[in-house]
């Protein structure tokens, strides 16, 4: 049974572990902390976050904090530790880490379904006679992780969707001219939710349309950025968007099924992938594109497009979560932000939450575990 200092102690490594969001990708962002619990009260020796890009390991960081004072102490750690290392890494795992440290004591959020880990480090940790709790405050960190476990099981990472509709439901205007539907402190948010994801999917059209840089450009985060990638089924790209001349600091994946023709048309860009897609039907394989990202170390991705392609992520059963900002004007009448298949998606989901950003309201829909 959790102690109250257990979920205490958890709550505030799930915390850590979220500012990693966006950051550690091929690996979850992971959050551990070192405390020495036999002082009153007990002290903080060392904590950690997964470092950019993956390593190091959070638990590596915090007992290389802690020293030797991690002797005796308790390990917190808000995703199982990993008993073993890929080939293309070198080093002891975190397993092995945590029992040459002297900790006493591992308390554990989440398991790790990966191979590297798949239950192995709790077990060896018991056998080497270390005391191990799991399952702490276990629901907040597998939504944590969701988006590592899905790509281990799924074979694609969690897709988070995101809409902006006037108060009466629409995108666009009726001939689908863009509309400024929020106001600066939605958009200051939107910035923040593109800082949470690894990679940024939007679709051809929108980039012709509005010609978007798709970064993030909150202070101090400007390396926060997300890889962004370009549904563009039949090669629309063109050289002079702000996305291709940006691509040198934020690179631009374009995912197409006419990958030849796009490098021909777009020449030799620093930043520039162009990836061969096939498509199902007349567009785009979305599983194909999806098992692509995830092929690279991709766990989180938030869908900003307008509404054909958000569509297309639930009529596939890719959308995980919708975040839906609506803004207070009413146009009476337009292209409706809501298609069909992300409309029945709606009716079997549930609403996560809702607030108010400035005069902007943000609906949160998805599915309680």
């Amino acid at each position: 049974m959790s102690s109250s200092r257990d979920v205490l102690f958890m709550r505030a490594a799930l915390a850590l572990a979220r500012r990693g969001l966006g950051r550690a990708a091929p690996n979850p962002s992971v959050a551990a902390l070192v405390v020495d619990e036999r002082r009153s009260p007990p002290v903080m020796l060392g904590r950690g976050v997964t470092a950019p890009k993956g390593r190091p390991h959070a638990e590596a960081i915090a007992i290389a904090q802690a020293g030797d004072a991690a002797r005796g102490a308790t390990l917190y750690v808000t995703l199982e530790p990993c008993a073993r290392r890929s080939e293309r890494h070198f080093g002891p795992s975190c397993t092995e880490i945590i029992l040459t440290s002297g900790i006493a004591r591992v308390v554990i959020g989440a398991s790790d379904p990966s191979p590297f880990a798949a239950g192995d480090g709790a077990t060896r940790l018991r056998a080497a006679g270390i005391a191990v709790e799991e399952g702490v405050l276990g629901q907040e960190a597998a939504l944590l992780n969701r988006g590592h476990c899905q790509r281990v099981r799924l074979n694609r990472p969690f897709v988070r969707v995101k809409l902006a509709q006037t108060a009466d439901g629409f995108a666009a205007t009726a001939d689908r001219k863009p509309l400024a539907i929020t106001g600066e402190e939605t958009r200051a948010y939107v910035h923040r939710l593109r800082a949470d994801a690894d990679a940024l999917i939007t679709g051809i059209g929108t980039v012709l349309a509005d010609d978007p840089l798709l970064d993030v450009r909150l202070p101090g985060m400007a390396d926060w950025s997300p890889l962004r990638v370009v549904v563009d089924t039949q090669g629309r790209m063109t050289p002079d968007t702000r996305l291709i001349k940006d691509a040198a600091r934020v690179p631009v994946l374009i995912a197409t099924a006419g990958p030849e023709a796009v490098r021909a048309k777009l020449g030799e860009q620093q930043g520039v992938e162009v990836v061969a897609i096939p498509k199902a039907g007349e567009e785009i394989d979305l599983p194909a594109l999806l098992g692509a990202l995830a092929a690279r170390g991709i766990t989180r991705v938030l869908v900003e497009a307008g509404p054909t392609l958000a569509n297309a992520f639930a009529e596939a059963g890719f959308c995980d979560e919708l975040i839906l900002l609506s803004g207070p004007t009413a146009i009476s009448t337009g292209l409706p932000a809501i298609g069909t298949a992300l409309a029945d998606w709606l009716k079997h989901a549930d609403m996560l939450e809702t607030r108010q950003i400035g005069t902007d309201t943000l609906t949160l829909f998805g599915k309680n575990l």
